[in-house]
């Protein structure tokens, strides 16, 4: 039981400085656009990158999840609002599970 409290201090340790080693280590503003472009798509990538393989195998079939966000990535295009979307790519999970399975 001892060693779990140890696990816990070191992971906070850890998660604590990742995100206060930036602030203390750069003081001045960021001025090369590739490090100011590469960190604004950082959180954009990392969502993406959870995201994408849990829509593929939160289906039964992984078919299904394509066929869902490729009709999610379509409605979004066409300017549908997100009720929308998820409305359109749960249908489509519905239809495509029922008839694929």
């Amino acid at each position: 039981m001892g060693k779990t409290y140890i696990y816990i201090l070191i992971m906070a340790a850890v998660t604590f400085l990742i995100r206060v080693a930036p602030l203390t280590l750069i003081k001045e503003k960021i001025e090369n656009k590739f490090i100011r472009s590469f960190l604004y798509y950082v959180p954009y990538v990392t969502l993406a990158v959870m995201t994408f393989p849990a829509i593929i195998e939160a289906t039964q079939t992984p078919v299904a999840g394509l066929i869902a966000l490729a009709v999610g990535i379509a409605a979004a295009w066409l300017g549908a609002d997100l009720f929308k979307v998820a409305v359109a790519c749960f249908a489509v999970v519905l239809i495509s599970e029922f008839f694929l399975i």
